[in-house]
């Protein structure tokens, strides 16, 4: 469930919010602040952030006292592996859960949370860091799929990927040069990864997979955005898992 932002506000809350693991969306920090060990551990903590003038963090702020740092921490509740897994075998179902490794673009993460919906996926992963997080654009390019659909916000995702390949699941990499995905058996517990805008699938996430899958071209383009190319992975798999 989302239900917007809490405001953490001034130089010490938002280092203990850091600090915490809370799910932070962005950090607002003023373009002249000095608190540069802050900015420091900021920066290296993977969180979205953006250097404003005082005049937006005043007008943002709720206390008045900012002090030049003002922390967007999401209200969604994401919900554990362990949860997606329950759920999916409770309906019966093949699983089939949705690693996304970076995305950042809250248009493409709304898409993809809204295709996966209707196309019947347990439930997504996405890392903690260096990856948008279901934030108000996210629900509402996902048409409130958001509220339908189990997603999880993981530390380590490779160590998740090393779970679910214990608990039996098949783990398909989403890139260029593999199998073509209409070809290759898409029934069983899948768990399929796609990769970040600008960066694919990391190399390391990308070993941990049992074989790559890919949608055949025959364009000029050679790549497709990840929300497109998620939608026909997942229309494929559906139409495998239901034709008679």
């Amino acid at each position: 469930m989302y239900t917007g932002y809490v405001l953490i506000e001034g130089k010490n809350p938002v280092f203990e919010c850091l600090e915490s693991g809370a799910t932070i969306d962005k950090i607002m920090i003023y373009k002249g602040t000095t608190e540069q060990g802050l900015v420091g551990k900021i920066k290296q903590s993977g969180v979205a952030y953006q250097f404003v003038d005082k005049a937006v963090l005043d007008r943002v702020s709720k206390t008045t006292n900012h002090q030049g740092f003002i922390a967007f921490v999401t209200n969604y509740l994401y919900y554990t592996l362990d949860d997606i897994i329950e759920k999916a075998y409770k309906k019966g179902s093949q699983p089939l859960i949705l690693i996304l490794d970076g995305i950042e673009d809250p248009h493409n993460f709304g898409n993809i949370v809204r295709t996966a919906e209707c196309m019947g996926v347990d439930g997504i992963i996405i890392p903690k860091n260096r990856s948008v997080s279901v934030n108000e654009t996210v629900v509402r390019v996902s048409a409130g799929a958001t509220s339908h659909i189990h997603i999880s916000k993981v530390v380590n995702v490779n160590h998740e990927i090393e779970r679910l390949k214990e608990k039996g699941f098949w783990i398909f990499a989403a890139e260029a040069g593999g199998l073509e995905v209409a070809q290759t058996n898409m029934n069983g517990p899948i768990a399929i990864i796609m990769g970040g805008e600008n960066t694919g699938v990391h190399q390391l996430t990308r070993q941990l997979a049992d074989a790559r899958i890919s949608i055949p071209m025959h364009g000029k383009i050679n790549s497709l955005n990840v929300a497109n190319a998620a939608a026909m992975i997942l229309y494929e798999i559906n139409r495998q898992r239901t034709s008679k």
